[in-house]
C-alpha cells in the first residue's frame, strides 16, 4: 500500500520559489498519495471565537463553534492521514512565513495532536516522520540568526513527529549553485 505524504508549501510566491521546487522534487522522490496543502491560499488566524469553542469540550460545542473548527478539524486530519509530512518552506526575516505559523496555530490543539500529562505535553502524532525543504537568502540554516528550523523541529517534536530531516538550500544569494546542488544531492538520497 503507497505511502501518504502531506505536502506543505509555505512561500508566498507560486513561481521561481526554491523551497516549492524542493518539496515537489521530495514528493516525487518518495512517490505515494499525496494530500496538497498550499499555504499561499491563506488559512486564517485564530481568534476568540476559535479559542473559544477550541476549549469548549467537543460535546457541548455550538453549531457555530463546530463551524469555527471545521478548517482546523480537516488540518489535524490531513496529520493523521499521513506518513510522512513534506514542508517547502522559505526564511523571511530569520524566522517561517506568518502562513505556517497560521498552520501551526490551528493544527496544535490538545487531545487531537498532544495532550497534557503529569510530566508534561506529549504529542500524539507519533510514527510520522518530517522532512523540511528550506531555501534561504543570505541566512544559513543551523545557524544563530536561523530561528526557522529549530522552531519547526521543536513544533513537530511537540506533537510527537521527532523522526525530521532539513535539507537546506540556504544562502541561495550567496552561491546558488552550491546551495541547489547540495540540496538535490540529499534529495536524491531519500528513502522511500
Amino acid at each position: 500500500m503507497p505511502e501518504t505524504i502531506l505536502h506543505i508549501d509555505a512561500s508566498a510566491r507560486l513561481a521561481d520559489s526554491v523551497s516549492r521546487q524542493l518539496s515537489s522534487r521530495i514528493v516525487e522522490r518518495l512517490g505515494g498519495d499525496v494530500i496538497r496543502r498550499d499555504l499561499a491560499q491563506p488559512l486564517p488566524l485564530i481568534t476568540q471565537d476559535w479559542v473559544t469553542a477550541n476549549f469548549t469540550p467537543p460535546e457541548d460545542r455550538s453549531t457555530a463553534q463546530r463551524d469555527t473548527l471545521a478548517l482546523s478539524d480537516r488540518l489535524v486530519d490531513e496529520l493523521h492521514a499521513a506518513r510522512t509530512i513534506v514542508i517547502g518552506t522559505p526564511i523571511y526575516n530569520f524566522g517561517v512565513p506568518a502562513a505556517l505559523k497560521a498552520w501551526i496555530d490551528l493544527v496544535a490543539r490538545a487531545g487531537l495532536t498532544f495532550r497534557y500529562s503529569d510530566t508534561g505535553p506529549v504529542g500524539l502524532l507519533t510514527g510520522k516522520r518530517a522532512i523540511i525543504a528550506i531555501a534561504s537568502g543570505g541566512t544559513a540554516v543551523g545557524s544563530e540568526i536561523d530561528f526557522a528550523s529549530g522552531y519547526l523541529r521543536h513544533m513537530l517534536g511537540f506533537l510527537g513527529i521527532t523522526e525530521v530531516e532539513v535539507i537546506a538550500a540556504d544562502q541561495i544569494m550567496i552561491n546558488a549553485d552550491q546551495a541547489l546542488t547540495g540540496a538535490h544531492e540529499r534529495i536524491d538520497t531519500l528513502a522511500a
